[in-house]
């Protein structure tokens, strides 16, 4: 999915970390370009791309979500 995307390589993605509420990876690829536009246009894609994968899968992302009372 990474390196479908023009001018960019692979180099590695691992399970960093535990979050107070998140399981953290780390993805690492390189662009090969200077027009930041282009990283974002990129970036976005790569994102949206692993999202659609995690629902083709059926996973599911749990979010923090907070209660708040409000007196009269």
């Amino acid at each position: 999915m990474i390196e479908s995307q023009e001018l960019v390589k692979f180099d590695r993605a691992h399970f960093k970390s535990f979050g107070n509420s998140t399981l953290d990876f780390e993805v690492v690829y390189y662009l090969h370009t200077a027009d930041y536009n282009k990283y974002m246009d990129t970036q976005q894609a790569i994102n949206l791309g692993i999202m659609d994968a995690f629902e083709r899968e059926g996973i599911e992302f749990a979010y923090p979500t907070q209660t708040i009372y409000m007196g009269k």
